[in-house]
């Protein structure tokens, strides 16, 4: 079987663990190039954060062992020159950038009227304005080469309100204004964009939410109203799976469409 992605590149945010791991693997599998852009490093909030460089090194070693070709860039999605220098850097490499998952972001508990600015300033910054940022630097050269795919990583928190995720649920649905927008403003070069709305993935961001509270991530959703499948969340491979699909030319009608794997939680 002829691999999807082969002389495709792939830019992905926070790459290095979780479900842009997921993704980075699964597309360098089927021949992508892969530019992994994680922060790799510890941050203040959310405290359960615990990023590093070696996680990007991993990476490269488990996208290599796939077959697959990686440049890693730690650099923050709220950093413009960063982000700059890592889509640059990556189109030297590899020639050019033909999809976009922008995944890195962050989660984090408190009631809307307890949240410290500083809080509500962290979560909007790299959730949303760094989805933005990425796009920004990257779009120019979809446009050159009249092609390419956003795939942005929103959340059923950008469907629903959330209970102690305010801030949360305000930057994720803000994606789907961003997506339909650039969707918008893009065709005319063929270019597409979609939001994905994944329920909770089996990641270090569910295990830290869960300390959060003082519990396991099982705990937490065996005392919730959850997914209607029986399952308490779902793989980071699910998650791959779905982008995959939606990058390739099975899905090339698809744009500024919000894609939900919600293992029917939003139908409960």
């Amino acid at each position: 079987m002829t691999a999807l992605f082969i002389n495709k590149t792939v830019f992905i945010t926070g790459a290095a663990k979780g479900q842009g791991k997921a993704v980075a693997i699964a597309f360098a599998k089927q021949g992508a190039n892969i530019i992994a852009f994680d922060l790799g490093k510890k941050i203040a909030y959310p405290q359960y954060n615990e990023a590093s460089v070696d996680d990007l090194a991993r990476l490269q070693q488990e996208v290599e062992q796939a077959g697959g070709n990686i440049l890693t860039f730690a650099g923050d999605v709220r950093n413009a020159q960063e982000v700059s220098a890592a889509v640059e850097q990556g189109v030297a490499r590899f020639g050019t950038i033909d999809i976009l998952f922008n995944n890195a972001g962050i989660c984090a508990y408190g009631l809307s009227h307890e949240l410290t600015e500083e809080a509500w300033d962290t979560m909007l910054d790299i959730n949303l304005k760094g989805a933005w940022l990425v796009s920004k630097y990257v779009i120019p050269h979809f446009i050159r080469q009249k092609s390419g795919v956003i795939i942005t990583n929103s959340s059923i928190g950008g469907l629903r309100g959330m209970n102690r995720l305010s801030h949360y649920a305000a930057s994720k649905f803000a994606l789907i204004g961003l997506t339909k927008s650039q969707a918008i403003e893009l065709a005319p070069y063929n270019i597409r964009a979609i939001s994905i709305h994944p329920t909770g993935v089996n990641t270090a961001m569910n295990d830290g939410l869960a300390a959060m509270e003082g519990a396991t991530p099982q705990e937490i959703a065996e005392r919730s109203a959850g997914n209607l499948l029986s399952v308490p969340w779902i793989e980071p491979e699910d998650v791959a799976d779905s982008v995959l699909f939606l990058a390739s030319d099975k899905a090339r009608f698809i744009t500024g469409s919000q894609f939900v794997l919600d293992a029917g939680l939003l139908t409960r």
